[in-house]
């Protein structure tokens, strides 16, 4: 695979997403549906943000990982949350996360009314191998 990362201004950079990804000699496109925090058990999670989130994202990663693709592949990630206020206060765990796996993708945050249940985030990644 091939990838080309465009970005006119440099300010995203520190949000953790690129304005565009170009992506050319793929081998396979991985389309996932929206992550959270949900277990193994299909149990929706109580917890707070922070603790969602993790799961959210060890959730994207296995479904990645099982699928024979990595979590670096990412192209589109989009962020469901209830709350943006909630999610920003803990967001340098998705950066963190994001920095980790070394992951370059378009990506827009939507604030939602309301998500499955008691869910307060949701991850939808598009990933290219």
């Amino acid at each position: 695979m091939e990838k080309q990362i465009i970005n006119p201004w440099q300010w995203q950079a520190s949000r953790s997403y690129v304005q565009a990804v170009e992506v050319k000699q793929e081998t396979g496109t991985l389309y996932c549906s929206g992550q959270a925090a949900i277990n193994a058990a299909g149990q929706s999670s109580t917890a707070d943000m922070k603790t969602q989130l993790l799961q959210a994202l060890h959730n994207l990663e296995q479904v990645i990982s099982e699928a024979g693709y990595e979590c670096q592949g990412i192209v589109r990630l989009n962020i469901y949350t209830t709350s943006s206020t909630e999610l920003f206060a803990c967001f340098d765990v998705f950066q963190d996360w994001i920095a980790r796996h070394n992951v370059k993708q378009a990506s827009t945050l939507f604030e939602v009314k309301s998500l499955f249940e008691t869910l307060k985030v949701e991850l939808e990644a598009t990933v290219v191998k």
